[in-house]
């Protein structure tokens, strides 16, 4: 009796043995072994980054897909990421992104204005700050003058952001005399052609006249690449384009989409100052695919504009796959309007794609254009080049 309860005993204490220590192997788990480095970073306004730049890993791999990041707008953004170690376990790892403004706004403005004495006039009249944000940025006007006093006056157009990046750009007043009453001409002589007025035909058979260094092909100006404005041709934004776009502006209010015109005419000057820093920026071949030289901005002709949409990315590739921009692009030539640079034509038009940029052609060149909705360049309709020659 003893020797079977002394069995008993070993037998209990061989099943107790072998219980712990397969709870002690149920309980051993595996920790995570990739090492990962994801620091927190601030990067420019636009500036393209994506979720996993910079971030280091070892043993083991990003499983987290590829996705660029929204840099259009200020502030803080927390990133999300997930990593898998050598032995199949998951983490995931946390940082911020801190999108600033370093860019000082871009003021449009005319460097001499001019008056006579008694007579008043608007010195903000059409003047205007383009920013890398979305924010609307209010030019004000900064020194002494007076209006009934002739002289001139060295004055400032101060703009600030709201990251308390400012520009201030230096202009003249002038307070002339009153004129003498000029005499009535005894006739009405018509000025002699420049040497740089000419005629041609497009290789699309159609008229070409160049006149005061501004080119017209069937009538209608042309700015690209191979054409160019004088620096000093400043219409101002058209008036007539300007009542189109409001009426397209409310045709897609009805519709749910609040847009408006973000970007429109641009002096001479301001895009040399706009497409050197976006030189200093990108360097020249970079900045050549998305900026004009001075002089081969169709801003400067007035019939042109950049559109931005409340809460949308504006005026970056960001906008491309709105819901706003594919409104634009199907409706936009029942206003006269075209969509200027469309994807695929950068070899055609010289630019990338831009689903923000319009032009005003008129209803029925831009129904022709539109194509139902395979849209046609300028270039391709006339049949001329976009490319520079210097």
């Amino acid at each position: 009796m003893k020797k079977r309860l002394i069995v008993l005993l070993i037998i209990i204490t061989l099943l107790t043995s072998c219980g712990k220590k397969t709870e002690e192997k149920k309980e051993e788990k595996k920790e995570f072994s990739a090492s990962v480095v994801a620091k927190n970073k601030t990067v420019e306004l636009n500036e393209r980054i994506s979720n996993i730049t910079d971030v280091e890993v070892e043993k083991g791999k990003i499983i987290t897909k590829k996705e660029e990041i929204d840099t259009s707008r200020i502030g803080e953004q927390e990133i999300t990421i997930t990593v898998e170690d050598e032995n199949g376990l998951t983490k995931d790892f946390k940082y911020t992104i801190k999108v600033v403004d370093k860019q000082k706004p871009v003021i449009s403005y005319s460097k001499k204005l001019s008056t006579t004495v008694g007579t008043k006039i608007n010195l903000l009249n059409g003047v205007s700050a383009l920013d890398d944000s979305t924010e609307e940025i209010t030019v004000t006007v900064e020194g002494d003058y007076d209006f009934d006093k002739v002289g001139v006056y060295t004055l400032y157009y101060v703009a600030k952001d709201s990251s308390g990046n400012e520009a201030k750009e230096e202009f003249t007043l002038t307070v002339n005399e009153k004129p003498a009453p000029k005499p009535t001409p005894a006739k009405e002589v018509t000025p002699a052609p420049t040497p740089e007025d000419s005629t041609f035909t497009t290789s699309k058979g159609f008229h070409g006249e160049i006149k005061n260094g501004i080119t017209y092909i069937d009538g209608l100006i042309i700015a690209n690449k191979t054409y160019s404005l004088p620096s000093t041709y400043a219409p101002g934004m058209n008036a007539d384009v300007t009542a189109h776009a409001n009426e397209m502006f409310a045709a897609a209010k009805a519709e749910g989409y609040n847009m408006w015109n973000q970007s429109g005419f641009r002096s001479y000057d301001t895009q040399k100052r706009l497409y050197n820093n976006y030189v200093s920026r990108s360097g020249k071949a970079a900045a050549d695919t998305y900026s004009a030289r001075p002089g081969h901005s169709e801003h400067q002709t007035g019939l042109a504009f950049d559109v931005c949409a409340t809460d949308r990315p504006c005026i970056n590739s960001n906008f491309d796959n709105t819901a706003e921009a594919a409104w634009l692009s199907q409706n936009a030539y029942k206003y006269g309007f075209i969509l200027r640079y469309p994807s695929g034509k950068s070899g055609v038009t010289g630019y990338k794609y831009e689903s923000w940029h319009f032009r005003y052609v008129g209803v029925d060149l831009a129904t022709k254009l539109y194509n139902g909705g395979n849209w046609i360049t300028l270039e391709e309709y006339f049949g001329i080049t976009s490319e520079y020659s210097y």
